[in-house]
Formats: structure tokens, C-alpha cells, sequence
């Protein structure tokens, strides 16, 4: 995705000034470069991932004010109260973001009419734009240390004389009343002028006339871009919840409603499924309860299966019959395929419980082979043999019938 960066013209110059404008790609090739009325940018804002806006410097005015140390919402809430004699309107109609303590325990302030920011950040994203930051053109000229640059366009002179340090005038496009204000505003230091490439040999010609110590350099949009990046004074999150972007959820209205369609339909399904089970369930239940009650109509059905499942051992015990999980059964299958094994283990514990057989046997009697060889034969008696532990054998019946 690419970065729209637009210059915007001072508010002086009309709704219809044009915007010098360039889209740069993620590795910062310059894509495409131009003019235009910010209204027509709308294709561009749509397709780029971010706008930055670079405010004209007769717009921003910086203040260093002397600023107590206080940060985040504290900070905020005492910005007014700090530019209050500094600037001739109302801070509450001005939009107002402080940048980094200065080494002199001041705080640059940035500010910005509010009503002429906002409707433009709000028009660029009802354009499709997906984040808009705004910085002041002033701090976006490159800085030399001991030196103070300057540029010249759009009937505009910006200056910038430290790191949060600048100005911006508007001028006509006089390049002699031009070079002489820079000079003026600079004082001593060494200044570097940029100016437009194709005004470059006119302002060269200017220079002896303006005095010493300024060098004339060609403007490009390299340095616009490399000082949005460095720059820390957005004005846009002055802007608040205007200045985020709002979600058009009208677009996402059928799909939402479709979804949750969706959603309901499968509820409903799932409950009528369930209720067809439980009444299946219930039925079943039913047939087993009169079954049970049909077989055994002394005693009262709490558990059918269970209760059936106890009655029938019940009556196999009294004719006779052994279960296959019951002791005598375990114990007599598990002595009968130790005799198969050709080194008979000596055992240590025998114990029953849960309707499983434990077997402890020492260990130095035990044949590597033995525990293989006892599932083989127990497997032939519908038992299964779990070596729960070394040297501890655990003997279950599988269910079938002997």
C-alpha cells in the first residue's frame, strides 16, 4: 500500500487552492507527483494506506510555553490554560497538541483553528481515507545544527530556526522581498533557502543583494517526506473521536442480518432435534420400565437396566452359574494360564475389588516373556491383562459370556 502525502495551501488562499500532492510507495519511490483541488483527491485517499497532511506554517502557530510536568489527560486538560495569553481567540475553538519537554523545561504547543481542521480531516476520510495525520510544514524542513532553513511557494515563507522551532508567513511571490524577510527573520545564523527547481537560477541571482551567509537550494519532495517521518506533533489526535475513522456499518447491514438468520435457524434446529431425542429417550425409558415392571412387578423401577442387570446375576449365583467377573472366575482362568507359562512368577498380593483382579508378584521371579504370554492365554478366556505398575498385574473380564 502507498502513503499519500498532500501539502496543503494556507487557509488564506481559498476553499479552491490546489494542493501539491505526491504518493510514495512502501520502499519510498516516488509513484506519482502533482496538483490539485483537495476535493478531486478522493481516487487517491481511496487507494493509499495513509494520508498525511503537511499544514501550511501560516496556519500552525508553535508556542514554547513554560508547562508544568504532567502528562497524558492531566496535560490536555491544562493546554488552554497555558496558551490563554499567547494566542488572541478562544483556545477552546483551537485544536492544541504539545509536543516533548525542551531541554529548558518548556513544552512546544501546536495550534490550529479547529474549525477549519476538522471539516478537512473529516472530508478526507469520508473519501475512504484510512488513517490522516496532519503535521506542521514548518517542522518538516530539514535542520542543520546552527543553521536555520527556510522555503519558499504557494506565496508562502516557512522558517524553521530549532527542532520545534518555526514559522510560516504569507508573502507575495516577490523573490526579492522574499530573500530579504528570510534573512531578516534568521538574524545571524547561516540560512539554507529552499526554493522551487525551476525558480532556482532566480533567487541564486538574488543572493549578493540579500546578504551573506545563504545558500539557495532546489525544493523536492524528499525533504517533505523525511520530515513527516521525523516530526512528532500530529494535530489530528487534538481532533479527538472526529478525527478517527468511523466504520460505515450500513455496508455490513444484510451480512449482519444474514448472519444472525443463520445463527437463529441452526438454534432452532438444534433445539427441535433435541427435543425429537429426548422424546425417543423418554420412550425407551418407558418400554424399559414396563419391561422390568412386567418381569419383576414387586419392586419399584428406579434404574431398569441396572436393577435387571443385578437381578439376572442374582439368579445365574442361585443356579449355579459363576460370572466372569466375579473372583472365583478371575482367580481360577488366571491359575490355569500360569501353568502354561514354562517359569511360573511368585506371587506377593492377590487382591479384588471393582470387579477387577489385581496381581502383585515379585519381581526378581518374573519372565520377560511372561506378561505377553498370560494376555495371550487370557485372551482366550475373554480376559484382559493391564500391567498397571512393575510387577503388578490388573485382570478385567471383557464382557463375554464364558
Amino acid at each position: 500500500m502507498t502513503t499519500l502525502y498532500i501539502r496543503h495551501p494556507a487557509r488564506a488562499e481559498g476553499e479552491g487552492a490546489l494542493c501539491r500532492f505526491a504518493v510514495v510507495a512502501e520502499g519510498g519511490a516516488i509513484e506519482q507527483q502533482g496538483e490539485g483541488a483537495l476535493r478531486n483527491l478522493g481516487d487517491l485517499v481511496a487507494a493509499s494506506r495513509r494520508v498525511v497532511l503537511v499544514l501550511a506554517g501560516a496556519d500552525v502557530t508553535l508556542l514554547p510555553v513554560e508547562a508544568p510536568p504532567l502528562s497524558g489527560t492531566r496535560l490536555r486538560a491544562a493546554l488552554p490554560a497555558l496558551v490563554e495569553e499567547h494566542i488572541l481567540g478562544d483556545p477552546g475553538e483551537c485544536v492544541l497538541v504539545a509536543g516533548p519537554p525542551l531541554p529548558d523545561g518548556r513544552r512546544p504547543i501546536a495550534v490550529v483553528q479547529q474549525d477549519w481542521l476538522e471539516p478537512m480531516v473529516k472530508a478526507i476520510l469520508a473519501m475512504g481515507a484510512r488513517a490522516v495525520s496532519a503535521v506542521p510544514a514548518q517542522l518538516c524542513l530539514p535542520l542543520q545544527p546552527g543553521n536555520v532553513s527556510a522555503a519558499i511557494g504557494a506565496g508562502e515563507l516557512l522558517l524553521r530556526q530549532g527542532q520545534y522551532e518555526g514559522l510560516g508567513l504569507a508573502l507575495d511571490s516577490n523573490p526579492a522581498l522574499a530573500l530579504q524577510t528570510a534573512r531578516a527573520l534568521s538574524g545571524d545564523a547561516p540560512l539554507v533557502l529552499y526554493v522551487p527547481n525551476e525558480r532556482l537560477g532566480e533567487y541564486q541571482m538574488l543572493l549578493a543583494e540579500a546578504g551573506p551567509g545563504i545558500t539557495v537550494e532546489s525544493d523536492s519532495w524528499a525533504h517533505w517526506i523525511a520530515g513527516t517521518k521525523s516530526s512528532t506533533m500530529d494535530l489530528v489526535p487534538g481532533l479527538g473521536s472526529a478525527g478517527a475513522v468511523q466504520r460505515d456499518w450500513s455496508r455490513w447491514r444484510w451480512p449482519i442480518r444474514l448472519a444472525v438468520l443463520a445463527v437463529v435457524v441452526n438454534i432452532i434446529g438444534l433445539n427441535i432435534e433435541w427435543l425429537r431425542l429426548k422424546r425417543e429417550a423418554d420412550a425407551v425409558r418407558q418400554q424399559m420400565t414396563q419391561s422390568f415392571r412386567s418381569v419383576y412387578p414387586n419392586q419399584p423401577a428406579i434404574d431398569p437396566v441396572a436393577q435387571m442387570r443385578q437381578n439376572i446375576a442374582r439368579a445365574k449365583a442361585n443356579s449355579g452359574q459363576i460370572a466372569t467377573d466375579e473372583f472365583n472366575w478371575l482367580a481360577a482362568a488366571f491359575g490355569e494360564s500360569l501353568r502354561a507359562l514354562a517359569r511360573q512368577p511368585g506371587l506377593a498380593s492377590m487382591e479384588y475389588r471393582e470387579r477387577a483382579l489385581t496381581v502383585r508378584v515379585k519381581p526378581d521371579s518374573i519372565d520377560p516373556n511372561a506378561a505377553s504370554q498370560l494376555k495371550t492365554a487370557l485372551s482366550a478366556r475373554n480376559l484382559t491383562l493391564e500391567e498397571t505398575a512393575p510387577a503388578t498385574w490388573v485382570i478385567r473380564s471383557t464382557g463375554a459370556k464364558p
